[in-house]
């Protein structure tokens, strides 16, 4: 089964609102059509079957993958590793247990991402500063020597690199800090991963539920945008910095902008709020 299902285009391509709108073309499945489905991959090994579990599961691992945009790795990667999970609970998933694909694939879902992430995220961010990476590769060198650093050692490895001692404490608590899972291990192999936890029902792992949710929340921002062009250049600019910039401009900071008082400003913004609220109700 994962050679057929390897060979498939599971790997974003291109743009990925061009891979978006593809995935989104697979329908979903009732719940008689999956365990119909599960049945004859469980029973007879039936790798259509599986692969129709899959693709029609692939709208539902971008939408768990668009939860780690924030660890700035690619889109691309993320979602390819939860298409990973997601092979991986197809092969595992038995139908007589009486739970939804989708609430026992996402947990391996998470669990391949989470590992991708731990693997990608953390390695950098040991050291994101030209001094920081100094200090990271100076103290694995005297570490190799000394060992666990008593305090005056601490302090004469941050006189040798001139930086203060709090740096040399938080770069060796790093150094010496462990990768935890965040979830059950990933390894295809590992049978040991299998627990009966996964077969527990996840209520938000609907998937119908999470495309209506996404669609209506793209559809919440199209009219708060288009509400916001109806007004004048001004109460755009207020409303923009005090609500959708971060960080939010002050009364005060727009005050000086503008050459006028705090109040006015308040006012000003008060008026605009009024104003957006009218035209997205009229959207």
């Amino acid at each position: 089964m994962s050679k057929t299902i390897n060979s498939m285009s599971l790997v974003p391509q291109g743009s990925i609102g061009a891979y978006v709108q593809s995935v989104n073309q697979f329908s979903m499945l009732s719940a008689e059509e999956e365990n119909e489905l599960a049945e004859r991959l469980f029973n007879e090994g039936d790798l259509d079957a599986a692969k129709k579990l899959v693709m029609s599961h692939l709208r539902f691992v971008v939408y768990v993958a668009k939860g780690y945009a924030g660890y700035g790795l690619p889109q691309a990667d993320l979602i390819q590793e939860g298409n990973v999970g997601l092979m991986k609970a197809v092969k595992r998933f038995d139908p007589s247990v009486g739970v939804r694909l989708v609430s026992f694939a996402v947990h391996w879902i998470k669990a391949e991402i989470h590992e991708y992430v731990i693997r990608n995220w953390r390695m950098v961010k040991v050291a994101t500063t030209k001094a920081q990476r100094k200090l990271f590769f100076n103290l694995r060198k005297a570490k190799k020597r000394l060992g666990w650093f008593s305090h005056d050692e601490v302090a004469t490895v941050a006189e040798h690199l001139n930086v203060s001692t709090t740096d040399v404490l938080e770069m060796e608590s790093r150094l010496n800090g462990q990768d935890l899972s965040f979830d059950l291990g990933a390894n295809d192999d590992d049978e040991a991963n299998f627990a009966p936890v996964q077969y527990l029902e996840d209520k938000s792992a609907d998937i119908a539920i999470a495309v209506e949710a996404e669609n209506s929340q793209s559809h919440l921002k199209n009219k708060l945008y288009s509400a916001l062009s109806l007004l004048d250049e001004r109460s755009q600019d207020i409303v923009s910095a005090r609500w959708l910039s971060e960080p939010k401009a002050t009364l005060q900071d727009l005050a000086a902008r503008y050459s006028i008082s705090a109040e006015r400003v308040r006012q000003l913004e008060a008026n605009a709020m009024k104003k957006l609220q009218s035209n997205m109700d009229l959207a």
